[in-house]
């Protein structure tokens, strides 16, 4: 396991796991006194966004949105992974599963910064709150890019087959587990407000997590918009077929009526024995047929 000090000030200490096993989260129990109940939340892949507090000791449970777990989108853990944060007095550890980007950016900004000896535990907090509001920012901006490559196979190109339909519901599936996971999200977002930081550093985190959620909220009614929008091309183009062929039956009905009438086995039928029976029953056919194409004409079917 990864267990490293990652960063150190007069202020704080910024310990980073990785991948941790069980023996790993007995020492850290041991060590750090943390609760084994939180620390198994942090092996739990499923776990939903969450914040408790244990004595001294603060927990953030945050879900990162990440490429790295997607298969079949069946649930949170293939769009998102954890970062579990745990906030004790001048000391900061973070736990997760996999290798992040939140945590590699926000190790580097503070390290860059000229006043990195200032920086405190509940700065670097919500650096990766920060973070990871990012990553669902930098998510939806991609799914848009998708959803308007698709609105225009919809509607310039009118594509309508099977495999649209799945990307369609591919798109809607992401929006609706990311914003699943931003409406959870709420809860430690808000305790942010018990935390040691300049009220307008917390503003700054509640109006990007305002944007992020409105955005979701945004993709999904677009999404199903789009679905909605490609079921009615859909039932379009089978009205037309429909129509097309009703058409088709409308001109047979009447000359198959004609032609049965006098495919009939009687013996005394007078038109039969007429030397212009078959040619006068072809003009009344040709005829049926003209007058039902002048009707649907001039009603514009």
């Amino acid at each position: 396991m990864p267990f490293n000090s990652v960063f150190r000030n007069s202020q704080c200490e910024w310990i980073d796991v990785e991948a941790p096993d069980l023996s790993d989260l007995d020492f850290l129990h041991s060590k750090f006194g943390i609760d084994m109940m939180l620390l198994e939340d942090t092996v739990d892949p499923d776990h939903l966004p969450k914040y408790e507090e244990s004595g001294d000791i603060r927990f953030i449970l945050m879900r990162e949105n990440t490429d790295a777990e997607r298969q079949n989108l069946g649930g949170i853990s293939d769009v998102s992974t954890k970062l579990s944060v745990f906030l004790l007095p001048g000391k900061i550890i973070t736990v997760h599963r996999l290798k992040t980007a939140t945590v590699t950016d926000t190790l580097e900004e503070i390290s860059a910064k000229d006043s990195a000896e200032i920086v405190t535990a509940e700065n670097i907090v919500l650096l990766l709150a920060l973070k990871v509001m990012k990553s669902y920012n930098d998510e939806y901006s991609a799914l848009m890019q998708i959803l308007d490559g698709l609105e225009r196979e919809v509607f310039l190109k009118r594509t309508v087959n099977n495999e649209l339909l799945r990307e369609l519901y591919l798109l809607k599936r992401k929006s609706s587990l990311n914003a699943r996971l931003l409406s959870m999200s709420a809860e430690w977002i808000h305790r942010f407000r018990g935390l040691k930081l300049k009220p307008v550093q917390i503003a700054d985190l509640n109006d990007k997590y305002t944007d992020v959620n409105s955005d979701f909220d945004h993709l999904s009614a677009e999404v199903n918009s789009l679905i909605s929008m490609f079921l009615a091309l859909s039932d379009q183009r089978a009205n037309r077929v429909m129509k097309l062929l009703t058409q088709f039956s409308v001109y047979f009905l009447p000359i198959t009526f004609i032609a049965g009438v006098y495919g009939m086995n009687f013996r005394y039928m007078p038109e039969l024995q007429s030397p212009y029976g078959y040619v006068l029953t072809l003009a009344g056919m040709c005829l049926v047929v003209l007058i039902i194409y002048m009707y649907m004409r001039r009603k514009r079917w």
